[in-house]
């Protein structure tokens, strides 16, 4: 049962699209490095999957400025892969190919954080077993933030070179401009319950996950988003109804909303002009 206003529990982050501006070399990146395969590649656009599932969307935009320093947008994307194994492996990976720009233990997860090509942030993590995760009475997560046991993850690799299918966006990051109205959108309106708050930032998940969004004004960004990098953060909401109520839920409270293109859901955005969409499947 999903309590009024709240998202279905089996609501989860579908692909990512980003801007950006020499598509070859982006979409090698993610290919390289990251393990993702290339399904679709051609009139400046192409599709990253694990297996058969869409991860990272990648449009070339040739005349698109890069992003300002003070445009709100993409902190990180966050792929989950599915064992403490394969984050080994891309910590080879990564190593060997590229370059890492921190590392962390969450408590709830382990995670290697890096940058694409063209500045986009990923994370790439695992998850620890749900009850390991320190989960209040109230459904909040204690999310930390301790060094990562870096030669335990590498250890844990088995020389895969590929990304597991398993791997999913696990969640998003996002860059906005003010909490409070974030938390007014995504956490009131939209429906994700608040799971974890810092200095800074809020955590936001449907069902029990530790997060879904995460959003941040570290950076004290305050314009929309308009040059490379996040053009659109697609959310699956499983459930026919729920996705029904919540549009009206976001048209009631004054956000335009119209319906998707290339699938059934709807398309909005949030208070910082960042796009966003909602459908039902993750459509190949």
């Amino acid at each position: 049962m999903t309590t009024a206003g709240a998202l279905p529990a089996a609501t989860r982050m579908g692909r990512v699209s980003l801007r950006v501006a020499d598509l070859e070399r982006v979409a090698r990146f993610y290919e390289d490095v990251l393990g993702l395969e290339a399904r679709t590649v051609g009139d400046g656009r192409a599709v990253l999957a694990a297996d058969e599932t869409p991860l990272v969307v990648l449009r070339e935009e040739l005349e698109a400025r890069p992003r300002g320093a003070d445009e709100t947008g993409l902190f990180h994307t966050a792929l989950l892969v599915p064992s403490r194994a394969a984050l080994g492996d891309a910590l080879e990976r990564i190593e060997r190919r590229w370059e890492l720009d921190g590392t962390a233990d969450h408590v709830v997860s382990e995670a290697l954080y890096l940058s694409d090509p063209e500045g986009n942030g990923i994370e790439v993590y695992c998850d620890r077993p749900r009850e390991e995760w320190p989960i209040a009475d109230d459904g909040t997560v204690a999310i930390g933030t301790e060094p990562l046991d870096v030669e335990g993850v590498r250890s844990a690799g088995r020389g895969g070179d590929g990304i597991p299918p398993a791997t999913t966006v696990g969640h998003v990051h996002l860059e906005v401009s003010s909490l409070s109205a974030a938390q007014a959108f995504y956490v009131d309106t939209v429906g994700f319950g608040r799971k974890h708050r810092v200095d800074g930032a809020l955590f936001a998940a449907a069902g029990g996950y530790h997060h879904h969004l995460g959003l941040n004004v570290w950076r004290g960004r305050s314009a929309p988003p308009q040059g490379r990098g996040l053009e659109r953060v697609d959310v699956v909401v499983p459930d026919a109804a729920g996705l029904a109520a919540l549009r009206t839920r976001l048209e009631d409270a004054g956000h335009a909303t119209s319906s998707a293109r290339d699938g059934d859901g709807f398309e909005t955005a949030d208070p910082d002009g960042i796009g966003l969409r909602f459908r039902r499947d993750d459509p190949r």
